[in-house]
C-alpha cells in the first residue's frame, strides 16, 4: 500500500483529507512543516500532500528543505485556498507535481493522487532500468561508480573487484548462450555472498564490483572468496556437466575504506592492482591492498609473469595418446624438427597412414578414415605428433625413434586396425626426417 504524508496546520482540513485517503492509502499526518520533516525521515512516504500557507514553515519551504537534505525528486502536491494563477505558477516552479484548490471534491483528489503515484512509478521504473545491467540485474557500470562511490565516501567497509576466471573458454567451447547463463549465475552468487545492505555491480564483461559495509577483517573476504569459488564451480557443472574441465573461479582484489582513502577511482585502482596480483599468481584467490604491501604486490606480480606465461602456453588438459595438431601447426613443427635433426643429429621418423581405396567420397570411407585417425593417435606416445592431411592421410612424427621403434609402432597400429574389422586395408609409409 502506498504511503502519503498529509501536512496541514488546520485540524479539520487534516482530519477530512485523511478520511478521504485512508481507505485507499496508508496515511501519516503532520500539523506543521517541522513535524513533516521529522516524519519524512522516519517514514519515507511515496508522496506528500501539503497545505501551502502554514505558520513557521510554508509548503514551499518544506519542499525546498526536503530536496536540499535528500537530493531527490519528491512527489508533492500543494493544497491552498488561494485562487491566484501567480501562486499556482510559483508552486510548479518550486517543484510541485500538482496543485489543488480548497475546498476540493474527494473524487477529484483521489484521481489526481492516483495519477501522481502512477507517474512516479513509471519514472522510478525508467530510473531502475537506466541504472541496472540488463543481463544480471546488478548495478551497471555508471551506477556502480555513483552509488558505490557515495558509499565509499560515507560508510567504512571493503571495496572488492571480482573477476570470473577463464570465462572466455565457456563462450569458445559452449557458445555465448551458455556464457550468458554462467554470467547470470555468477552475479547471483556474488549477490548471495553479500548482505542486503551491501552493493554489487557489473563493470562489464566478466568483471564485477562489490562494496561490503563495515567490513575490514581479511577473514571475511577469505570466506567470501571460498564461497564464490565453490558455488560457481558447482553451478557450472550443473549447466555443462560433471566432466566440465574449464577452470572457472573467482579472483578478488580488495581495499579497505577509509584506510586507503574514500575517493572511488583511487580505491578502484588499488583494488584492481591487488586483483592483478591474484591473476598473476594462479587465480581463484584474493589479495587485500595496503600501502605497505604496494611494492610487494608489484614485485610479486612481475616475478610470476614468466611462470604464468608458461602456464598459458602450456597444454591445459593432456589426453592419452599422441599430440594431435591441425595440419598447419604440424607443418611448422615438422620444419622445426628438421632443423633440430640437422644440428643435433636427433633421429625422428615420419609416417604416413592411408586406406587402400579410390572411393574417398563414400560415407563408409569417411567413417573408416575417422576410425583410422583415432586408432593411430591412441596408439602413440604422448611425445609423438599426429595430424590429418585432407581426408586421405594421417601424418605422424615419431620423436627420437629408430627403425626398430617405428616398425614396432607400425605393427601395433596394424594389429589394432585389423581388430576393428574394417573393410578397408591400411597402407603405411615410413621415412627418416632428412
Amino acid at each position: 500500500m502506498k504511503k502519503i504524508l498529509i501536512v496541514d496546520d488546520q485540524a479539520i482540513t487534516l482530519k477530512m483529507t485523511n478520511h478521504i485517503l485512508e481507505t485507499k492509502y496508508r496515511t501519516i499526518c503532520a500539523s506543521s512543516g517541522l513535524e513533516a520533516i521529522s516524519l519524512y525521515k522516519k517514514e519515507r512516504p511515496d508522496m506528500i500532500l501539503t497545505d501551502l500557507h502554514m505558520p513557521q514553515m510554508s509548503g514551499f519551504e518544506l519542499l525546498n528543505t526536503l530536496q536540499d537534505e535528500y537530493a531527490e525528486r519528491i512527489p508533492i502536491m500543494f493544497m491552498t485556498a488561494d485562487s491566484s494563477d501567480e501562486m499556482e505558477s510559483k508552486g510548479f516552479e518550486n517543484g510541485a507535481v500538482d496543485y489543488i484548490r480548497k475546498p476540493f471534491r474527494a473524487d477529484v483528489l483521489l484521481r489526481r493522487i492516483e495519477n501522481i503515484l502512477q507517474n512516479a512509478e513509471q519514472i522510478a521504473g525508467l530510473k531502475r532500468a537506466a541504472e541496472t545491467d540488463p543481463m544480471t540485474g546488478l548495478l551497471n557500470k555508471s551506477s556502480s561508480q555513483e552509488e558505490i562511490g557515495q558509499m565509499c565516501r560515507e560508510t567504512p567497509g571493503m571495496l572488492m573487484m571480482i573477476d570470473l576466471d577463464s570465462f572466455k573458454l565457456v563462450n569458445d567451447i559452449y557458445g555465448h548462450a551458455m556464457g550468458d547463463k554462467i554470467l547470470i549465475s555468477f552475479a547471483e552468487i556474488i549477490q548471495s555472498a553479500i548482505r542486503a545492505t551491501d552493493l554489487a555491480g557489473r563493470m562489464g564483461g566478466d568483471e564485477f564490483i562489490a562494496y561490503c559495509q563495515h567490513v575490514s577483517d581479511e577473514s571475511v573476504i577469505a570466506e567470501k572468496t571460498r564461497f564464490i569459488n565453490e558455488e560457481i564451480l558447482r553451478s557450472a557443472k550443473e549447466y555443462m556437466g560433471e566432466d566440465m574441465a574449464i577452470p572457472l573461479g573467482a579472483s578478488i582484489g580488495a581495499v579497505i575504506v577509509p584506510d586507503e582513502g574514500t575517493d572511488f577511482l583511487t580505491l578502484y585502482k588499488k583494488a584492481d592492482q591487488a586483483l592483478y596480483t591474484v591473476k598473476q599468481n594462479g587465480k581463484h584467490g584474493y589479495k587485500v591492498y595496503t600501502e605497505e604491501r604496494r611494492e610487494d604486490l608489484l614485485t610479486e606480480a612481475v616475478s610470476t609473469n614468466i611462470a604464468n606465461e608458461m602456464a598459458v602456453l602450456g597444454e591445459r588438459s593432456r589426453k592419452k595418446g599422441a599430440y594431435c595438431l591441425p595440419y598447419d601447426d604440424f607443418r611448422l613443427l615438422y620444419r622445426f624438427l628438421v632443423r633440430v635433426e640437422s644440428n643435433y643429429h636427433k633421429v625422428n621418423r615420419f609416417l604416413v597412414f592411408s586406406l587402400d581405396t579410390q572411393e574417398k567420397e563414400d560415407e563408409s570411407y569417411q567413417d573408416a578414415f575417422r576410425q583410422l585417425y583415432e586408432v593411430v593417435s591412441s596408439s602413440l606416445r604422448a611425445s609423438d605428433v599426429v595430424t590429418e592431411r585432407g581426408k586421405g592421410y594421417v601424418l605422424v612424427l615419431l620423436l627420437e625413434a629408430g627403425a626398430l621403434d617405428s616398425r614396432l609402432v607400425i605393427e601395433r597400429i596394424r594389429k589394432k586396425w585389423e581388430g576393428t574389422g574394417c573393410e578397408y586395408e591400411m597402407n603405411v609409409e615410413n621415412e627418416i626426417i632428412k
